[in-house]
């Protein structure tokens, strides 16, 4: 919520620019009207709670300023009307919004510092931003809102589509997941001799196509840090295609670092969209022992692909399984992906662990 930063209670603070107020109005479509103490009372909610509430989605205290609207009040009553009825607890209700609050945050910075700055150059000469800013924002609005419940529907459908095929109730919230980091390498150098700008459009490329690439194959992208994304997927094959995959994109454009991947399969715990646990700190730590174009796996995430068919527990184990299906007129197994291991390695705070080189089997086809 945009608030008079002097704590005055006149809606119309006068440090306030008149365009920002417009703007302001015309987003949330209501006036200021309330108070932080009105507004819990006109919502039924304790001030204490309605502070929870505004802290979690990612607004900031305007102690006595009337800076509230009939929607807060509405959004209010309908989180504690949830609480009520028994839908949720007080602590989930605090993360929906929390969740909520910290999703949308970034997606509107996103709008406004690249999508709506780009629209509102002005169009002819004399025309300040200021002039164009309003009726763009006007048109955009409610087609924005629309495909705003569009995606997330949809993401809805498909995240509710996962949970309820888990095989018991437990991997609701911890769950077996294939996590990969996949990590530009020498990125620190390349922020030394990159202009801002070159950069930026350097690492827009990066987590464009890791996106793209991920979300096509099947996995889900988790975050971006920058330099790095960290992805999942419900199975190991999924996974290492997508890794392999990035690393075939990368090496192909010469304006790309090299890349390097690292994966872990296991159980992993699942909280707010983001995902936490050792099988996740094994893959971040795999991506930094990686070699340059090259993913590393955990022993976990071959033995998963092994009993999947999806790679052979060694080139012997193939040459068998081949022989052995031709001598019994039947279809020789068509693996995917090579593994080989790799020198058993201390890792700080995980204890040995063996690293496995994955890469595509001589003869696998590289999915279009």
């Amino acid at each position: 919520m945009t608030v008079d930063d002097s704590g005055s209670t006149d809606a119309q603070g006068a440090g306030e620019d008149p365009l920002a107020l417009r703007l302001e109005q015309l987003i949330l479509g209501a006036e200021r009207r309330y108070t932080p103490f009105q507004a819990a009372r006109s919502a039924g909610v304790t001030m204490e709670l309605a502070t929870r509430f505004w802290r979690a989605m990612g607004f900031a205290d305007v102690g006595q300023a009337k800076a509230l609207t009939e929607a807060d009040v509405l959004a209010l009553r309908r989180l504690a009307g949830l609480v009520e009825a028994g839908l949720l607890s007080e602590a989930m209700a605090v993360q929906v919004a929390r969740s909520t609050g910290q999703t949308t945050a970034r997606l509107a910075e996103w709008q406004i510092d690249s999508f709506l700055e780009g629209l509102t150059e002005p169009p002819e000469p004399g025309m300040t931003r200021t002039e164009v800013t309003y009726p763009i924002v006007e048109l955009l609005l409610p087609e924005l809102e629309e495909f705003l419940v569009y995606v997330w529907r949809r993401q809805l459908a498909a995240s509710a589509g996962r949970v309820v095929q888990g095989a018991d109730d437990e991997e609701m919230v911890d769950r077996r997941l294939a996590v990969a980091f996949a990590d530009l390498v020498g990125f620190t150098r390349l922020t030394r001799r990159m202009e801002e700008e070159e950069l930026g459009e350097l690492v827009e490329a990066f987590e464009t196509t890791a996106a793209d690439l991920v979300a096509a194959r099947g996995g889900r992208l988790i975050k971006t840090l920058g330099d790095e994304v960290l992805y999942a997927a419900d199975d190991a094959g999924t996974a290492a295609d997508i890794a392999m995959r990035l690393i075939e994109t990368m090496a192909n454009d010469e304006t790309m670092p090299e890349l390097r991947v690292g994966m872990a399969f296991g159980t992993v715990t699942t909280r707010m969209g983001d995902v936490f646990g050792t099988t996740v700190n094994l893959a971040s730590r795999l991506t930094s022992i990686a070699p340059r174009d090259a993913v590393l796996v955990d022993s976990a995430f071959a033995e998963e692909l092994i009993r999947t068919g999806d790679a052979p527990a060694s080139e012997a184990a193939a040459a068998e399984a081949v022989a052995a299906a031709e001598k019994e007129g039947e279809e020789p197994p068509s693996y995917r992906f090579a593994l080989q291991p790799m020198w058993q390695r201390p890792v700080r705070g995980l204890g040995v662990v063996e690293p496995w080189l994955l890469t595509r089997r001589n003869g696998a086809s590289v999915p279009s």
